[in-house]
């Protein structure tokens, strides 16, 4: 049960309404309303908003914590965004515009950490077509034009993954490709390599994984030579997935390797997208645990997921990085925060020479 739905649940019980007499109230289905509460349908801002008028609360009450990330997420879900606010007024677009467009893809992909593919998908197709509106028919200088570009290809990205995490793997695929549009258009090979290696982790767990490897490496070498150590390190990850869902086990140990040492060229002078702020050595043998026990060798990945899940603490966020950018969401696991540059304390991988 979620805990909006408890909260739900328990200020309607305080103010001694049954859930017949709910109903009534906010036109709901009394069925419906018992599923929100138990958590089994997601809660849409609109039924918050109608809990908190039929039972005169305020918002606050019914979301808890002001903080609260699914808080967060409906509140962005149902105010304009600024690419909105814009094409309503019609206005020129310039570098202020782009500039806020850009954070809000950062405030927005931060969010995934915390908020599943169900609860974020609406918010980010909102802000990816709204953005793509602005891209269409407004006007804007050249440069700016390539920053817009940009924003999409990422909005494009981190929607076809959350809505992907929702069971939505058409339209994950539609917008994967739309977006790599983007990124050509915007001359951001990294992007476009991210958003088709993306694709290729929706294939290796639902489709054909041989097609799902050698479209993670076409990402590769697509973006060979222009792309940075660890963007570099992220695109090997997926093949290396990929590899080891299709059973390729020298495959997987080549690809493994091979983000080993593109992760060790990374340095302070080298500058990162911030799309891959989550990859770091633990996420990586985390990763490499996930592969090798795909391929029926749990106990070489015992040692790299054992040394994960002893950097746990209770502090840290619930879900790992890589359960929202390269593992299923569906399996969760405690989360953890190691800083850049930090090597990995558990024992290495065999490698292949």
């Amino acid at each position: 049960m979620s805990d909006l739905g408890v909260n739900l649940r328990a200020a309607r019980e305080d103010a001694g309404v049954s859930l017949s007499a709910m109903a009534a109230r906010t036109h709901y289905s009394k069925p419906l309303l018992g599923l929100l509460e138990t958590g089994k349908r997601a809660i849409k801002p609109e039924h918050v908003t109608a809990y908190a008028r039929a039972l005169n609360v305020s918002l606050d009450t019914l979301y808890g914590l002001p903080d609260d990330p699914l808080r967060v997420a409906h509140e962005w879900l149902v105010a304009d965004t600024p690419a909105e606010v814009h094409s309503a007024a019609g206005r020129k677009v310039g570098a202020t515009l782009a500039a806020k467009l850009v954070g809000r893809v950062i405030e927005l992909r931060h969010l995934d950490d915390v908020i599943g593919g169900r609860d974020l998908f609406p918010l980010v197709r909102k802000e990816l077509t709204s953005t793509q509106n602005v891209l269409n028919e407004a006007s804007y200088t050249e440069r700016t034009g390539r920053r817009l570009l940009t924003v999409v290809g990422e909005l494009a990205q981190l929607a076809g993954w959350v809505a992907s995490d929702a069971g939505h793997y058409a339209e994950a695929q539609r917008v994967y490709l739309s977006g790599v549009s983007a990124a050509r258009d915007a001359g951001d090979p990294a992007l476009a390599g991210q958003l088709l290696s993306s694709l290729s982790y929706q294939i290796a767990n639902v489709g054909d994984p041989a097609d799902a490897a050698l479209l993670a490496r076409s990402a590769v070498k697509g973006t060979e030579g222009r792309t940075t150590p660890v963007v570099r390190a992220l695109l090997l990850e997926r093949v290396a997935w990929a590899s080891a869902r299709a059973r390729d086990r020298d495959g997987t140990q080549r690809a493994l390797d091979a983000v080993d040492d593109s992760y060790e060229q990374r340095s302070a002078g080298v500058e990162e997208p911030e799309w891959v702020y989550w990859l770091d050595r633990k996420e990586i043998d985390v990763m490499a645990g996930r592969c090798l026990t795909e391929l029926g060798d749990p106990l070489t990945a015992e040692p790299l997921l054992s040394g994960a899940i002893a950097a746990y603490t209770p502090s840290m966020p619930e879900r790992w990085p890589s359960t929202r950018r390269g593992w299923p969401s569906r399996t969760p696991e405690p989360g953890y925060s190691t800083p850049r540059g930090q090597r990995s304390t558990v024992p290495a991988r065999p490698r292949v020479e």
